[in-house]
């Protein structure tokens, strides 16, 4: 064989490894990806041992009045959260008890910082699947999963699933063709002057904590302004021992009574060992 032949060899040859590396296999059903989809993020068993989770880390965006905002998230099944975030000394909170939910703003004095949700807060926040997402036992939990297509995420294929939640709700998730990891997925929301958007949320720089695939970036926002807001996770808590009275509704600011999620208290961060983002 000559060697521009030869030449010509190997290089079909890589080229056809490559495309066999980036090609999905389009074969595969909604049920198959979702499987590929459990087991790359650690297992069904692993994720329902999982009964709280706290997130601590920093949130940077465009609309905030500084950057490196302070946060932890705490996350208890079934479906209940608090978001705590400092703003320039302050504490904006945002609690949902698994029925109602309530949020704090800071800037103001008294009880007219403290607020209900709006009626599409509430849907929203009733919808979510905390902790392990809609995918993870959907069928137990009602969800519906059928396969929409493939489409380009940065740069690779990704899988685009139809989550149709028991609110009739349907929302999407992209999972990575090679990594069978989420990337993406979206929700409907209302803009400031009450109109339909669409809110796009990209997860990347998985980590893995005690067995589980956990992204440590969490970008966020509406797809047609190309603004999103970043947020860093710098702390996994597994397990933690979370009182529900952290779920409650919160007392007006500056009352005795007022809770907070007590960090402290929390076991340390499981060791992690980053993987590159997908």
């Amino acid at each position: 064989m000559t060697r521009i032949a030869l030449w010509v060899l190997v290089g079909c040859l890589t080229a056809a490894v490559y495309a066999s590396e980036q090609i999905p296999e389009h074969d595969l059903s909604a049920d198959q990806i979702v499987g590929k989809n459990v087991a790359a993020r650690g297992g069904v068993d692993a994720w329902r041992k999982v009964q709280a989770m706290v997130w601590t880390g920093h949130v940077d965006s465009k609309n905030a009045p500084a950057q490196d905002l302070p946060f932890v998230l705490a996350l208890k099944r079934p479906n209940k959260t608090r978001f705590e975030i400092s703003v320039l000394n302050q504490k904006a909170v945002r609690v949902f008890d698994g029925k109602d939910g309530w949020k704090v703003n800071p800037g103001g004095t008294g009880g007219g910082n403290l607020r209900p949700y709006t009626i599409d807060e509430l849907k929203s926040a009733r919808d979510e699947q905390v902790i392990d997402g809609p995918l993870i036992d959907h069928e137990a939990k009602g969800v519906n999963i059928t396969l929409d297509g493939v489409d380009k995420v940065n740069g690779h294929d990704a899988y685009r699933l139809a989550a149709k939640l028991p609110s009739g709700v349907t929302r999407h998730v992209w999972i990575d063709a090679q990594t069978f990891l989420d990337v993406k997925y979206d929700r409907e929301a209302r803009g400031p002057h009450g109109q339909p958007v669409i809110v796009e949320v990209s997860y990347s720089n998985y980590t893995n904590v005690d067995g589980l695939q956990i992204p440590l970036v969490i970008e966020s926002g509406a797809a047609a302004s190309g603004k999103t807001d970043k947020l860093t996770i710098d702390k996994v808590s597994l397990n933690p021992p979370l009182d529900d009275v952290i779920f409650a509704k919160p007392a007006s600011p500056g009352r005795r009574n007022s809770v907070s999620i007590d960090v402290s208290a929390s076991p340390p961060a499981l060791p992690a060992m980053t993987r590159p983002t997908p």
